[in-house]
């Protein structure tokens, strides 16, 4: 088991913590700018060149993520799937279906005005309303990736 548990930690490390990006810069600012590692001056550069390039990276890699998905689930497949759906079933299908289709606001209410003129359920259609600017892909793996999984 403890096989395992350390295989993830260090993926963890390696792909959200970034933890080689940090000695990176680190040595950057050592070597290259010759900034001496105890003064708040390297660390206040530290913090900030190695988060600037950490969310950067992150962020490139949950955008392209979320638009890949976004093209699986046009609102033309996602209608035809909520309506097999009724009741609470139906409910949690469309704050799912929310999770992975729009990536803001501004993608879903209108997807939400076209699934209300289809003649969905509106509690299927709200669901999938609340759900999909505040459950994204992107902040539910920035979310794991700052408290870990």
């Amino acid at each position: 088991m403890s096989v395992i548990k350390a295989f993830f930690v260090g993926l963890n490390d390696i792909f959200l913590k970034m933890t080689w990006l940090q000695d990176l810069v680190n040595l950057l600012l050592i070597k290259v700018f010759g900034i001496d590692e105890t003064t708040y001056l390297f660390k206040s550069l530290s913090f900030f060149i190695y988060d600037v390039i950490k969310i950067f990276i992150l962020l490139s890699v949950l955008i392209y993520i979320s638009s890949y998905i976004q093209s699986h689930f046009t609102p033309e497949r996602t209608k035809r799937i909520l309506t097999k759906f009724r009741g609470l079933p139906g409910n949690i299908i469309g704050a799912l279906l929310g999770t992975v289709t729009p990536f803001c606001s501004c993608s879903s209410i209108p997807i939400f005005i076209g699934f209300t003129k289809a003649g969905l359920q509106i509690g299927v259609t709200f669901s999938f309303l609340i759900s999909s600017p505040l459950v994204d892909l992107a902040s539910v793996i920035l979310l794991a990736s700052i408290f870990n999984w």
